[in-house]
């Protein structure tokens, strides 16, 4: 299954992550390294927010990230929230769905 994560950052984000950028990122290969983080990054233009995508069996994985994870420990997310997402195009569907073939 896939869960999307998606941070509002604080208006200092940009001045302030580098302190907590390489734990912050060590703790995001951690994750992705097991195979349950596919792709994660900030926002551009402006930078008010990430995106993180997920591959797990239950949103409680993504919360053990976000517990664990010091731009939200040190106030640089001002808030956060998980949806799961329902894939269903692409080699990497949790659950792909074709259309019937004539």
């Amino acid at each position: 299954m896939h869960f999307l994560l998606f941070y509002e950052v604080t208006a200092d984000y940009l001045a302030r992550r580098g302190e907590y950028r390489a734990e912050h990122l060590a703790l995001a290969w951690q994750f992705a390294d097991r195979g349950e983080l596919l792709l994660g990054g900030a926002l551009g233009d402006p930078v008010d927010g990430a995106i993180l995508l997920f591959r797990c069996e239950s949103k409680e994985t993504v919360e053990r990230f976000v517990k664990s994870d010091p731009y939200v420990a040190n106030g640089l997310v001002a808030a956060w929230r998980v949806r799961p997402w329902t894939t269903v195009v692409g080699d990497l569907a949790a659950t792909p769905v074709r259309p019937e073939r004539a």
